[in-house]
């Protein structure tokens, strides 16, 4: 990116709540913070922090169910503070007793706030639904039961397994020498512990019917999620798959948008996208509804589902999707930040790497019978969910509409 007005430095570390059990649920996500509170070159977490506002940096991480990134961002001349300061943290934590004591309650609350918010609260309802007590269906926050248990030595020993060179990508994109840039992260990271890294269990998947889970919970909206089983993202199909969530909730001209607002007036927000890891995946739809209208807004969804399975994609709507999808994507590598999920994630997940132009390439050879083919296979009562949040307990009232 020669040019850019920013640099950013990131580490991917195959770490997420998908490598947990059910005793130490939610540890990649605490883990996560614990980084932050000191190393031994940098004793306490303001240390940190100050370096990055000292430079005029962001900085932050996330952690996923497949992994979990640390990352900063500044003007390329900061290159070498962003590598020292990542590094630091990556190599040398300290995780101090009284920070781990204080930031157990930092994270329940973002538990109980997350728990307020239906809108993503749904999210963890539905992988409940679709996986149980497995990995995948537990949450990334985990229980507050857990977060209250842990020790120091949890971090300490769960680091030793997954914080390892094998599981781990260093991205850097911006206005930097690939080549000297190459020699300093070789440097930097020079210590970094070797070892076999940790396994995941295996997402086992089994359903013939469809299947309903619901949230009581007294909200002023009815917040869900309508979706099928698909596949993992290694799927030569996955390019299809993304443009049939794209037809579906890509923009405001987009089927369910014109269908559930336009048309129906029923909700603010309603979106289709897939969600592809490394043994499983889903096209799903998710929208707030009017509760007096809940079952309109279900059949609505479940109309556009059959609709595009059904009916061949014109060759006007097919165009317009493989523009939306072409421009988003370039507006959405726009800054380094971007730049370093786009490469890193598909690192990390031991994808092939493909380049914007790759990508643009996939979906410009999308034809209308792909999609028809893919959508056949994908939407079908045995692989067919919903999961809901909202004033209701009668679970019936939502399997007798629940079928396509």
């Amino acid at each position: 990116m020669k040019n850019s007005p920013s640099v950013t430095v990131m580490s991917l570390i195959e770490a997420g709540s998908k490598y947990e059990n059910e005793k130490n649920n939610g540890i990649s996500h605490f883990l996560e913070h614990m980084y932050f509170k000191g190393t031994q070159k940098r004793p306490k977490s303001i240390d940190i922090s100050k370096e990055f506002d000292a430079i005029g940096a962001q900085n932050n991480a996330f952690t996923s169910q497949e992994f979990t990134g640390y990352w900063g961002k500044a003007h390329p001349k900061h290159t070498d503070k962003l590598l020292d300061l990542i590094s630091d943290m990556y190599l040398n934590p300290t995780f101090p007793a009284d920070d781990l004591e204080r930031e157990k309650g930092v994270i329940i609350e973002e538990i109980n706030m997350y728990q307020d918010l239906p809108i993503r609260n749904v999210h963890d309802v539905w992988n409940e639904l679709l996986y149980g007590s497995q990995p995948a269906g537990r949450t990334i926050l985990g229980p507050r039961e857990n977060i209250k248990s842990f020790n120091r030595d949890d971090f300490v020993n769960y680091r030793k397994k997954l914080y390892l060179s094998k599981s781990t990508a260093i991205i850097i994109a911006g206005d930097v020498d690939p080549t000297i840039v190459f020699k300093k992260v070789e440097k930097m990271f020079a210590h970094m512990p070797i070892g076999e890294k940790g396994k995941k269990q295996k997402v086992l998947e089994k359903q013939l019917k469809p299947a309903v889970k619901i949230k009581y919970k007294d909200t002023d909206q009815t917040h869900l999620i309508i979706g099928f089983r698909a596949f993992d993202v290694y799927d030569k199909r996955t390019p299809i798959l993304k443009m049939i969530a794209g037809i579906l909730g890509s923009g405001m001209s987009s089927r369910l948008f014109q269908k559930m607002r336009e048309e129906l007036g029923i909700c603010y927000y309603v979106k289709a996208f897939t969600d592809q890891l490394t043994d499983h995946g889903v096209l799903m739809v998710t929208a707030g509804v009017d509760s007096t209208r809940v079952e309109e807004g279900i059949n609505g969804i479940l109309g556009e589902l059959k609709k595009i399975r059904d009916q061949k994609v014109s060759p006007e709507e097919l165009r317009k999707a493989k523009d939306y999808l072409i421009g988003n994507m370039y507006l959405g590598l726009e800054s380094s930040d971007s730049l370093t999920e786009f490469y890193g994630v598909q690192e990390i997940l031991n994808e092939k790497i493909k380049t914007p132009k790759e990508v643009e390439k996939e979906i410009e050879k999308i034809t209308a019978s792909d999609i028809a083919k893919v959508a056949k296979t994908i939407i079908k009562n045995k692989s067919l969910n919903m999961a809901i949040i909202g004033k209701y307990k009668d679970q019936k009232r939502f399997e007798k509409i629940l079928k396509v």
